[in-house]
């Protein structure tokens, strides 16, 4: 059992256990600092990760016995996570004054929650898999009703509590039936047993619920419910970290369950698949339209974009897996930029109508600049990272058209997606920009720490619009993991004939090279 694989997840499980004994000795005025203290941590964590944790030769390691998996797929998200975790801390500090009481519990809880994403993206086995996913479910119980003075909030911990829990129903029922048609719980042992089960009917109703459990997690139609109104009240640094962190983890393990333990099972869910990402990015799309709360309307757009990112999964290939990761990569900086503004424009407003947005040109302009980009960059227009992040998703589901004619359906009805979202993008940039009264004419301090936020996330999205390739070239090789897996199982797997060739063609074809920015 190697536990020095977990360097990771201790020193963040130290840091927020460490938060809350020094508040424990500070005065209430300085607790506020801690904010920063919590960030500087986790900005040394990402350096160490990024500076000395390397892989084996092998390319992966495992502990406790296997349940937990280090490889090149889980140190991207763990880095990934440790980013997003560090921006998300810097825009509490800037919240903390809405914060009543609590405010070092409300760090912890973050880094507790960021624990949690941590395990996910190792997890290997479903025990692990359940455990990870309850340490992100329950701090964010806490953290989205953590504004006890504030209806919404108290109501978006509710909704949140009741339907996360029914989520979490599906995924124990899940997991008991897989265990008890094949007796395993290890991913990869559940890989080498799973194509003899292809015909269990019990079998295939236990992966079916562990999805829906995981569908609630990345917002997927129609487990989309609870997101605008949690979106909508919980306090704004949360609603961020819920919008890239918990649903990034959420993908980490449909990729995992997916495509590590079940690839001959997913090979027959194609048409299934398609189904349910074109109708999440219909509904988010066509739901965001009437919205005037800005916080709901990112709410369905996350909807939107959890369906355009299912458009990898579908595509069933290696190219389809990099898509997903280069264009989470994009959508942190663009939603962390996009909640950073709503966070120091309407901090202290009642509510977060689109009109409170309106002279923000002239109070700030930074803030409006970093908006507007955000905007243009989940709207997918060139240059920013949204753009090609979603003609790499269109590439891998086109790549799949010859042999089956759904994917340009697919294909057809995310473009339409595209289109009908930049009315309600373009909204946004209109009440920023469009000559009119603003609420408060007053400008807007920025903080340095948050400045530097800003600019980083600026940077990022058009660092990934203009210059794909280093990126992608990254993302490849993460997803390359999930392939080397693949081949393992493959090659000591007995598999029935009429399904081999189908399910070397789809899982195991040659990972893409890094394409040329078009």
């Amino acid at each position: 059992m190697n536990i020095a694989l977990l360097s990771h997840e201790w020193l963040v499980l130290l840091l927020g256990l460490g938060l809350l004994l020094a508040d424990l000795w500070l005065p209430p005025a300085a607790r506020r600092k801690l904010g920063y203290v919590a960030a500087l941590g986790v900005a040394a964590i990402l350096l160490y990760s990024i500076l000395f944790v390397r892989l084996p030769a092998g390319g992966v390691e495992y502990a406790f016995g296997r349940m937990y998996i280090l490889d090149s797929l889980a140190l991207f998200f763990k880095r990934f996570f440790l980013l997003a975790a560090l921006a998300v801390l810097l825009m509490s500090v800037e919240f903390a004054a809405e914060i009543q009481s609590g405010l070092t519990e409300y760090y912890a809880l973050t880094l507790f929650a960021l624990a949690g994403m941590l395990f996910a993206c190792s997890a290997n086995d479903f025990t692990l898999l359940f455990v990870s996913l309850e340490l992100i479910t329950i701090s964010f119980y806490i953290l989205t009703s953590f504004q006890r003075a504030r209806t919404l909030s108290l109501e978006a911990g509710v909704k949140y509590l009741i339907i996360g829990a029914l989520s979490t129903s599906f995924t124990v029922f899940g997991i008991a039936l897989v265990y008890g048609t094949s007796g395993k719980l290890n991913f990869q042992d559940l890989a080498a047993v799973a194509p003899q089960l292809i015909g269990n009917k019990l079998f295939l109703f236990g992966l079916l619920w562990v999805m829906v459990g995981l569908g609630f997690k990345i917002a997927a139609f129609p487990f989309q419910i609870w997101a605008p109104d949690v979106y909508q009240g919980a306090p704004s640094p949360t609603t961020a970290f819920l919008a890239i962190g918990s649903k990034a983890a959420g993908f980490a393990l449909v990729l995992r369950v997916l495509f590590t333990a079940v690839p001959a099972i997913t090979a027959q869910w194609s048409h299934l698949l398609i189904v349910i990402s074109a109708v999440t990015i219909l509904y988010g799309n066509l739901c965001a339209l009437p919205q005037r709360n800005v916080k709901r309307l990112l709410g369905y757009s996350s909807i939107a974009h959890a369906g355009y990112m299912l458009l990898g999964v579908a595509a069933l290939s290696a190219a389809g897996q990099s898509a997903i990761l280069y264009y989470l990569s994009g959508y942190l900086f663009t939603v962390l930029a996009a909640f950073t503004v709503i966070c120091l424009v309407m901090r202290h407003a009642e509510g977060e109508d689109i009109s409170r947005l309106a002279g923000l040109n002239q109070r700030s302009p930074l803030l409006a600049a970093a908006m507007a980009l955000a905007m243009v960059s989940l709207a997918g227009v060139p240059p920013m990272a949204g753009f090609f992040g979603k003609f790499l998703l269109f590439k891998a589901a086109l790549a799949q058209g010859a042999t089956q004619h759904g994917y340009y359906w697919l294909v057809g009805i995310a473009i339409l997606g595209v289109v009908i979202s930049l009315y309600y993008y373009f909204g946004v940039i209109r009440a920023i920009y469009w000559p009119g009264n603003a609420p408060d004419p007053s400008p807007i301090p920025v903080s340095r720490p948050i400045l530097l936020s800003i600019y980083a996330c600026v940077a990022g999205m058009f660092f990934l619009g203009l210059y794909p390739n280093p990126v992608v070239t990254l993302t490849s090789k993460a997803a390359s993991a999930l392939q080397a897996e693949t081949a393992a199982i493959h090659a000591t797997a007995t598999l029935p004939k009429a399904p081999r060739a189908a399910w070397t063609r789809s899982l195991l074809g040659p990972a893409s090279a890094a394409p040329s920015r078009p």
